[in-house]
């Protein structure tokens, strides 16, 4: 008997070196804000103090040009727009941010992240950079926050360009309730080894391929940027999806919807939800291409982005 008793405490004992051994090497710490910046906001990147945040942004191409704001998805940064900035800025001023509780920018200090939120901080930046009206380009996430601003501050958006917009409830998810977050996401502030990064982010492309090594270090790096990840997760709980149907057919502006045709997160299907109740909207969507066609193809989903701006 005793015996068996010091095999189990041994089993056990051995078990709990396990455990530990496990958390230790998929323990994962913030990255040294110095090393980041150093890294991933050199020129002609900027920090800007608006609205009490301080906003890591990249203002480029002629300042008498039409102005054109950028808007990225979900746990990304304003580096995804790094190929349709380089094309656009030679006649138009690009503005690229890093949305609050993502990336450089971090967290807010209010600990607000709605979409009204979103849309005092873009307007108060407008007014910070002299900018009466701008395009509104936004993919995803950052495709709602889009439109949302739009109906906030109609005067302030010309046109919108929302790139496989989120917006409508898929299948099973209710309006006007807060959706679970999964028990699993709220390890993240200890837990996000690169392979659960690069995970992550293939389904975004249509072909996994085009995402390089160089992608992923970014992403793991700038989503370990110190209190994004309790940002990340402070957003999925206050985040209730409101019924965009009566919202929508208020917008005034000229939208395009632009969808990769092998979009696995936001099927491009989607887009006919979009054209029901926007009276002022054209889809255009890119074969071959999945949920961010501005990384997987710059130049190819850019033409339609283009001719649509300088119409």
């Amino acid at each position: 008997m005793r015996r068996a008793r010091r095999v189990l405490a041994w089993i056990g004992a051995g078990l709990l070196l396990l455990v530990i051994g496990a958390a230790m090497w998929l323990y994962t710490p913030d990255e040294d804000p110095a090393v980041l910046r150093a890294a991933h906001a050199g020129p002609p990147s900027d920090f800007v103090d608006v609205a009490g945040l301080r906003l890591h942004i990249r203002d480029t191409g002629p300042r008498d040009g039409p102005a054109v704001l950028m808007l990225h998805g979900f746990g990304s940064s304003l580096h995804t727009w790094d190929g349709w900035a380089a094309l656009l800025s030679d006649r138009f001023r690009v503005l690229r941010i890093d949305l609050p509780g993502f990336a450089l920018t971090g967290p807010d200090p209010t600990g607000d992240y709605s979409d009204a939120r979103a849309s005092v901080v873009l307007a108060a930046l407008l007014d910070r950079l002299g900018i009466a009206q701008a395009d509104v380009v936004g993919n995803s996430m950052g495709g709602r926050i889009a439109w949302k601003f739009a109906l906030a501050e109609p005067a302030r958006v010309r046109r919108l360009v929302l790139v496989a917009p989120d917006g409508f409830a898929s299948p099973g998810r209710p309006y006007g309730a807060p959706e679970p977050v999964p028990a699993v996401v709220h390890l993240l502030p200890w837990m996000m080894p690169r392979s659960m990064v690069r995970a992550t982010l293939a389904p975004a492309y249509a072909d996994a391929t085009r995402m390089t090594d160089a992608d992923v270090d970014r992403a793991h790096a700038l989503l370990r940027a110190p209190g994004v990840r309790p940002a990340i997760l402070a957003r999925m709980s206050q985040h209730v999806l409101e019924d965009p149907r009566p919202l929508l057919p208020r917008l005034t502006q000229p939208v395009l919807l632009l969808w990769g045709e092998q979009d696995r997160l936001i099927p491009a299907s989607h887009g006919q939800d979009w054209l029901a109740v926007l009276s002022r909207a054209e889809l255009v969507v890119l074969p071959g291409l999945g949920h961010v066609p501005q990384e997987e193809a710059p130049e190819v989903s850019l033409r339609p982005v283009r001719a649509f701006l300088e119409r």
